[in-house]
């Protein structure tokens, strides 16, 4: 046992734990844990992006791409209550970080200091913290931390991965105690729960029952690395596999049996499999509103008539919405691997059964298909989004990191984009905040330096959260933004026009005096940071500025004019209750 202050213990067990970094922005109540991580920055390097948010989403992305946790530190007050949007969007997608937070000192508690929040209890950011995070910690004394330390680590990457807040009064960083540091947490352990026996052996026998069972893979399956078990899987037994937008890239997006996202902006196969399935297996994912069709039967689904085999780590996930047939509280890569082994002892169980389905498969794939890609090839200015999209799975390399943010491109992306590797296509899913996908590519560069890294966001979501180019800049950050300029809040402006009889308000950009649309010119604003930037209008023009950008390696921003009036084409259903849900637009929904 040695004398430390908070802070040294703070930064030595971030050093003992191997956080490469810290994502902060400083502030009078962080100013004692910058000095202690001054000590260790040839081991912990401090990041410091201009926004707090920023450095939420930068850590949220890091994890998602490394699967393993960084921290940030954010001062008392303001700039802390900023983590609120990035954390909600990490715990929305089970992605874990250390939101180090500081507060008011011990001895001020209650009497409402500069920055207090006091109202029901002293010191209560941690109140403000708790929907956002699966535990906030709040070590009052420097005898505190090193519990709290190893207990935030456990609770991070233990069970279902989340972000946790520890939550410091500053006189603590400065403060000393006679304490040591606390033993190694389990990020390196491995916590995968399998199924019982019984269990595997109920899956084989609604397998061999089964005529046209579908998997359905999510979030879950990436963070198991469950990619290759899965793949396995799917060759083995000949069956196809739909994902969630966080389970995309688990199977190659070009296998003949990845049928991509479902839901209304899904794909036909898709939606047409989860249709006529009469068994799905569905791990580590859940059944939201948008990848059910807002559990409308027959539009994405058709439990209970189906069986329904759910599997996630989380048990609160397992009949939220659709109760199971059989319910299976495992870890996505051992349940696959279990249920691989059994089958390997059932022969009869093997590509050759599921024939006829997987012709049914193969028809509907072929019909949208033909429905779609006329399209692809359309030369129009301003550029059709489906030029867009296709332009970019064609020159994008096999090892590119995709980030995108939350709007109408996200819909496109959603329906067309074949992720190729896992961990290399982030989204926003569950909380669908604007920024996660312009900042988060911060992030996910640190975590894979020498692969190329492209963010595909709305020019709403750009403008909100431009100051990412001055960290691209600072710190030489080879990122490109592809900013997909539709001159309006899009998919809300789709939203007036598909249930309001087009009574547009407030979703599209307007110069006041002119009446023209209006955007900044983000090619310009990016070299103003010291960034490239270049203007595309032109359908001709943009493999070349994409090119060129991963050539260079600098910072760049790519300005794309897109057609707002083209609309993804839906083939399922959302509803915004009470307003009557939308039939649609390719496809009809089946009743089992």
């Amino acid at each position: 046992m040695t004398m430390k202050k908070g802070a040294a213990l703070i930064s030595e067990y971030l050093v003992q734990e191997e956080v490469p970094y810290v994502f902060g922005v400083c502030g009078h109540g962080n100013v004692g844990m910058l000095d202690a991580l001054y000590d260790v920055k040839d081991k912990v390097k401090l990041v410091s992006p201009r926004h707090e948010q920023c450095a939420g989403h930068m850590a949220d992305a890091y994890f998602r791409v490394k699967h393993r946790p960084v921290a940030t530190l954010t001062s008392t007050g303001p700039g802390s209550a900023n983590m609120v949007m990035s954390l909600a969007t990490a715990l929305s997608d089970s992605s874990a970080f250390l939101a180090i937070t500081a507060n008011v000192p011990t001895s001020q508690h209650n009497r409402g200091p500069f920055q207090e929040l006091y109202q029901h209890n002293q010191a209560d950011f941690a109140s403000v913290m708790k929907p956002v995070v699966k535990r906030s910690f709040q070590p009052s004394r420097v005898d505190m931390l090193p519990l709290a330390l190893r207990q935030s680590f456990n609770t991070m990457v233990t069970g279902r991965p989340g972000p946790v807040n520890l939550d410091i009064p500053y006189n603590v960083f400065q403060e000393e105690g006679d304490v040591e540091l606390p033993a190694h947490s389990h990020l390196d352990a491995q916590h995968r729960p399998g199924a019982g026996d019984a269990d595997i052996a109920a899956v084989v026998e609604l397998i061999a029952a089964a005529k046209r069972p579908a998997l359905f893979i999510g979030q879950g399956a990436t963070l198991s690395e469950a990619g290759a078990a899965i793949t396995e899987l799917v060759d083995t037994l000949g069956i196809p596999v739909i994902t969630s937008p966080n389970g995309m890239g688990c199977i190659p997006g070009d296998h003949p049996l990845a049928l991509g996202f479902i839901g209304r902006n899904g794909a036909y196969p898709a939606n047409q499999a989860g249709r006529f399935a009469d068994l799905v297996l569905t791990v580590g994912t859940r059944f939201d509103d948008r990848s059910s069709s807002s559990w409308h039967p027959g539009y994405s689904w058709n439990f209970p008539q189906t069986n329904l085999v759910h599997v996630d780590i989380d048990p609160q996930e397992l009949g939220r919405n659709y109760a199971p047939t059989l319910g299976i509280i495992a870890d996505a890569r051992t349940f696959v691997k279990q249920l691989l082994a059994a089958i390997a002892g059932r022969p009869a169980l093997n590509a050759g059964r599921f024939v006829e389905w997987r012709s049914r498969i193969k028809s509907w794939q072929t019909e949208w298909l033909e429905f779609v890609q006329p399209h692809f090839t359309d030369s129009t200015s301003p550029l059709r989004p489906e030029f867009v999209v296709g332009t970019l799975q064609s020159v994008l390399p096999d090892d590119v990191i995709l980030s995108l943010d939350s709007g109408v491109h996200h819909n496109w992306f959603m329906q067309f984009w074949k992720a190729r590797r896992p961990q290399s296509m982030l989204n926003s899913w569950g909380y669908s905040s604007m920024g996660f996908g312009v900042c988060g590519i911060l992030g996910a560069q640190l975590a894979a330096p020498d692969r190329p890294c492209v963010a595909v966001v709305g020019d709403g979501g750009f403008t909100m959260t431009p100051y990412v180019l001055c960290t691209a800049v600072e710190y030489n950050l080879p990122c490109a933004w592809i900013v997909w300029n539709n001159f309006a809040w899009g998919a809300i402006r789709d939203l007036q026009y598909g249930l309001f009889d087009g009574r547009e308000i407030g979703t599209a950009f307007y110069h006041g005096e002119s009446g023209e649309s209006y955007n900044p010119d983000f090619a310009a604003w990016a070299r103003a940071c010291g960034a490239d930037g270049t203007t595309v209008t032109r359908p001709q023009d943009l493999r070349g500025a994409v090119e060129q950008a991963l050539k260079n390696r600098r910072p760049c921003v790519i300005d794309v004019h897109v057609d707002a009036n083209i609309r993804p084409p839906s083939t399922g259903t959302w509803q915004l209750p009470p307003i009557p849900h939308k039939e649609p637009v390719f496809g009809k929904p089946h009743r089992s």
